[in-house]
């Protein structure tokens, strides 16, 4: 399984795509914003992402008790268009962020939210898309995109199995097959214990994609363990600064936070390797440490072998201790002196 990102080749015989989310976290500052993908890049992503909305294609302006968020999330109390104005990244800014992340060979994507947004983003010839969490319902639009030919990723962070397939279903019907999924907790920050990482193989094997995360979680956990578990996608909310604020800043890492997480995701594939029962050259040499068939007293010409005189012990370089048995009660061939490794040249058999 494998889609192509850009320059970015995602598969299963590849390393971890990472993408660097930046969301809201710019303050509503472009410079903040530039200085942060320059960041994202020396922190070891892949590949930025922003979101392509604004409150009034995302929501309406509206008071009723419909548009408050009450879900015990950090946004709670606030109106739908109000969180939007404040977190939205202004369109204009996208076409020269989009030049920065690809001068320093990045990959530049984003999250539509409506069709104008899809339109904009067809324009700056963006590479990818993501779906986001909440949108995996919406799948007229999920077609809309698929439609544009080009690879698409897919959060499940409010999604049902039946909610999976069918947005599957209408990417497959427009004739893309270059989706990945992600599984994803849609809280904020999310809990570990809601996190079910197990699910990512089981998407893949399930669905067969490329499958990943898109974590909310505070901390380098849920990413390392993720890759353990078969994650080719990561994506993880990056902020240049936590005194910045904002909307998402409470589950966002900051540079040498996001500089540790793509360590130890390099670490964690490196460890990981490949199925082998080989043994490296380190490990040969460390085998000569293994016990093996020696003589622990001196033995005479024509002297029998016996448990007193011939032990497996340490180090490796007589013969086997599997043959312990076949030697004893037979004859040294010469005189043998204590702490000799037993061969069979030393053996009459």
């Amino acid at each position: 399984m494998e889609i192509n990102i850009g320059k970015k080749k995602v598969s299963d015989n590849n390393p971890a795509f990472i993408i660097a989310e930046l969301s809201a976290n710019h303050g509503n500052d472009i410079e903040i914003a530039k200085k942060t993908i320059k960041a994202m890049k020396d922190s070891g992503a892949d590949a930025v992402k922003l979101q392509t909305y604004t409150a009034d294609t995302i929501t309406i302006d509206c008071n009723d008790n419909y548009f408050k968020i009450k879900q015990g999330t950090i946004w709670d109390g606030k109106n739908l268009y109000k969180l939007y104005q404040e977190a939205f990244t202004p369109w204009e800014w996208q076409p020269e962020l989009k030049r920065i992340a690809e001068d320093l060979d990045m990959v530049f994507f984003s999250s539509p939210f409506d069709k104008t947004a899809v339109d904009f983003l067809e324009k700056m010839n963006v590479p990818a898309y993501k779906i986001a969490s909440f949108e995996i319902t919406d799948v007229n639009l999920i077609e809309y995109i698929a439609k544009k030919g080009k690879p698409i990723i897919i959060s499940t962070g409010v999604a049902k199995k039946e909610d999976v397939e069918l947005a599957l279903k209408y990417c497959h019907k427009a004739g893309n097959d270059q989706v990945a999924l992600l599984k994803c907790t849609s809280s904020y920050p999310a809990p570990l214990e809601e996190m079910n990482l197990v699910t990512i193989p089981d998407m893949a094997k399930r669905y067969k994609k490329i499958t990943g995360i898109s974590d909310h979680s505070v901390g380098l956990t849920v990413p390392i363990a993720s890759v353990a578990l078969g994650a080719k996608i990561i994506e993880k909310h990056f902020i240049l600064d936590h005194k910045i604020g904002g909307p998402d800043a409470s589950f966002s890492l900051d540079p040498t936070e996001f500089k540790e997480m793509v360590d130890a995701v390099r670490d964690t594939e490196k460890a990981l390797g490949k199925v082998t029962y080989d043994l490296s050259s380190k490990a040969k040499k460390s085998r000569e440490f293994s016990r093996s068939l020696f003589a622990v007293k001196d033995i005479k010409k024509g002297e029998a072998f016996t448990e007193e005189n011939v032990q497996s012990i340490r180090p490796g370089f007589g013969l086997h201790p599997r043959y312990l048995l076949q030697v004893l009660n037979k004859k040294a061939k010469t005189n043998i002196k204590r702490g000799t490794p037993l061969s069979w040249k030393l053996i009459n058999k």
